[in-house]
């Protein structure tokens, strides 16, 4: 299935995708790729294949990519907004992953 149908049938009653005239999200929208990221992360899980080839499948970008552009949604309020509950559990495992890692450095260099 294509970005454009996934999200727009999956995103049509909760994200407003107002553009300006050349094509760009208005503020505080999200864009046609960023609704069906977030769409795409709350069911990953359930593809026939790996979260990887399902990335470049859909969206065409690297994984690294993919998750650079996550993480910048999660502190998007547009983000926010259109998928509170997945972006809050999001934040927390973002939140606790960052722990571990500085709690990792300070044994390491303690």
């Amino acid at each position: 299935m294509s970005v454009s149908r996934h999200a727009s049938r999956a995103h049509a009653s909760t994200v407003s995708l107002v553009a300006d005239p050349h094509g760009a999200p208005a503020a505080g929208h999200l864009s046609e790729r960023d609704a069906a990221i977030l769409e795409f992360e709350k069911s990953w899980w359930a593809a026939d294949s790996s979260k990887t080839s399902e990335i470049r499948e859909r969206f065409g970008i690297s994984t690294t990519a993919y998750h650079q552009i996550l993480n910048a949604l999660l502190d998007d309020p547009a983000a926010l907004a259109a998928q509170p509950l997945l972006v809050k559990r999001l934040r927390r495992l973002r939140d606790q992953r960052q722990r571990q890692r500085s709690a990792s450095r300070l044994v390491q260099h303690g």
